[in-house]
């Protein structure tokens, strides 16, 4: 199944990373699908060919179960359940509304006046990443310290990983929870990480420099921050709108005038023609409102 779908999406036009599939590598992406033969009773599956295994049992399990797949990470073995679960359209129990202006220096503004910053976990632990890749790359290629010191940096990539998604899905259940809309920019994020290097015969200019602003932009999770937002507040009865994300830095939400001289440095904005005094990321929040 997932072979067919594989090869379907690597003709279809319409996908923007169109590729044909290529086959798995060892240790990478290790995981396998069960859709039949399972069974379920506590805290303990049989799986076809193997037979019953414990596992720590995270969150009760609702619905039908459809399928099984179990794969490793870091050196620890994960059972994803999936299961079929008829889900009620209901109407949001607030009618509040938020905007949401994200940023690198501070994660996101919202347009209530609330500056939230970002975990950053990739920047905490790029030192120890770096160190850590530095020893593997003084071992034999195969050996078994090699593939105990790669072992490691998973676990660390593992850790960063987690520390990411945790902050991200605290945010967006919290804003799901209390707001019925939400507006966000409608950002595209691989145009805005996309390499400054260029080629032999027109480099980039910056580069260095843009290479540090990709990877604090890529360590921020954007674009996975808006998924979660889109489905847990269709889950709860509310709704995601995307604006537009053009001049909303130099555009005075109080009246409406935009010029680049409003905006007086990274945080302080002042509307020239009104006089609206307001933080700049705050004031840009308020755009859809």
């Amino acid at each position: 199944m997932d072979l067919d779908r594989a090869f379907r999406e690597g003709f279809d036009r319409n996908q923007p990373m169109k590729r044909l599939p290529v086959f798995k590598k060892k240790g990478r992406g290790d995981s396998i699908r069960f859709p039949q033969g399972f069974k379920v009773e506590n805290r303990r599956l049989f799986l076809p060919r193997i037979g019953w295994v414990g596992f720590f049992k995270s969150r009760p399990m609702e619905g039908k179960i459809k399928n099984i797949t179990v794969s490793s990470r870091a050196g620890r073995w994960y059972a994803s359940i999936q299961v079929e679960q008829a889900v009620e359209l209901q109407k949001h129990p607030s009618d509040s509304e938020l905007g949401i202006d994200a940023g690198v220096r501070c994660f996101a503004a919202f347009s209530d006046g609330r500056l939230v910053e970002g975990v950053h976990p990739l920047r905490k632990h790029e030192d120890t990443l770096a160190r850590k890749q530095k020893k593997l790359s003084r071992k034999q290629k195969g050996s078994q310290n090699w593939k105990k010191q790669k072992t490691r940096i998973s676990r660390l990539h593992h850790t960063i990983s987690n520390a990411r998604s945790d902050f991200l899905h605290k945010l967006s259940t919290e804003i799901s929870q209390n707001h019925a809309k939400v507006y966000v920019e409608g950002l595209s994020i691989r145009s805005m990480s996309a390499s400054a290097r260029g080629t032999e015969e027109s480099p980039g200019r910056n580069v260095r420099a843009k290479s540090g602003l990709n990877k604090s932009i890529l360590d921020q999770g954007w674009f996975e921050f808006r998924r979660q937002l889109d489905y847990k507040l269709c889950w709860r009865g509310g709704s995601l709108v995307e604006v537009e994300y053009r001049y909303t830095s130099q555009r005075c939400s109080n009246c409406g005038y935009t010029a680049k001289e409003n905006r007086k440095s990274q945080s302080e904005f002042v509307c020239l023609q009104c006089g609206h005094k307001r933080h700049a990321d705050v004031n840009a929040a308020t755009r859809g409102l």
